[in-house]
This record gives structure tokens, sequence and C-alpha cells, in this order.
């Protein structure tokens, strides 16, 4: 009974997940300004690294739990990158 139920939430919140991917990828296409474009593109990472989680859960490996580290470490780079480049126009000073 407790796995059926573990099973629907985490297929729901799987659900959730991909809809909200699917919400971030239109924002990042159709956004009106490059700063929606970048909240976007932070929000679709966060989002992958929540999926991968959840596919974590529910295949019992830990390889998707490292590969959600790497997608949570890269997104949070990229996201600073674009954004300083956004305020001042070069990555690099």
């Amino acid at each position: 009974m407790l796995t059926d139920l573990l099973s629907l939430a985490m297929g729901f919140a799987t659900l959730c997940i991909v809809l909200a991917m699917l919400c971030c990828l239109v924002r990042l296409l159709v956004g009106p300004s490059a700063q929606d474009r970048v909240l976007a593109l932070d929000t679709l990472w966060m989002c992958a690294m929540l999926l991968i989680l959840m596919l974590g859960m529910r295949f019992g490996s830990l390889i998707y739990f490292e590969a959600a580290l790497l997608i949570a470490l890269t997104g949070f780079v990229s996201t600073v990158a674009l954004a300083k480049f956004l305020m001042r126009g070069e990555v690099i000073e």
C-alpha cells in the first residue's frame, strides 16, 4: 500500500517537473528580455536536476545523484556568467 502510494507520488512529481520544464522552455524561447531568458534557463537547469534526482530515487542508483550534482554546479556557474555578461558586457575582467 505504501509502496503504491509512493510510486504514485513520484509519478505525479515527475509529471509536475516535466510541465515546469515545458513552461521554462516556452519562456526561454519567447521571453521578452534577456533577463527573462536567463531566469528561464536557470529554472530549466534546476528542473533538470530535480528530474534526475527523481529518476535516481525511482531506480535506486547513486550515479543519478552524482549527475544531478554536476548539473547543479554547471547551472550555477553558467547563470553567474550570463548575469555578469548582461551587466557588464564581459565575463572575464
